[in-house]
């Protein structure tokens, strides 16, 4: 599913009175705020039900460079990670 089926999936499921702008609007509310929960103090979201979206620390490493095989420094990262919650693992 991409962002254009999701926004129809919300709009069909807000009602036939709601607009594709109106699903849009709304979709896009949720996922800022997302955004702005992570970057929060907490750097965490937890939506009960859903799951958990958290921020991830990645150390530096060493790895390799898969064309010449030469060994080469990884710098420390920043990820998200999302984590199930056991009501959507068991849904599925």
């Amino acid at each position: 599913m991409n962002k254009a089926e999701l926004v129809e999936a919300v709009q069909g499921a807000l009602g036939k009175d709601a607009t594709k702008r109106a699903a849009e609007d709304a979709l896009s509310a949720v996922l800022d705020s997302i955004v702005g929960g992570i970057k929060g103090p907490d750097k965490k979201v937890q939506i009960i039900g859903f799951g958990t979206f958290e921020v991830k620390n990645r150390a530096a490493r060493m790895g390799r460079n898969p064309k010449t095989g030469e060994a080469m420094q990884i710098a420390a990262s920043k990820s998200v990670g999302f984590k199930a919650s056991s009501a959507l693992k068991s849904s599925l």
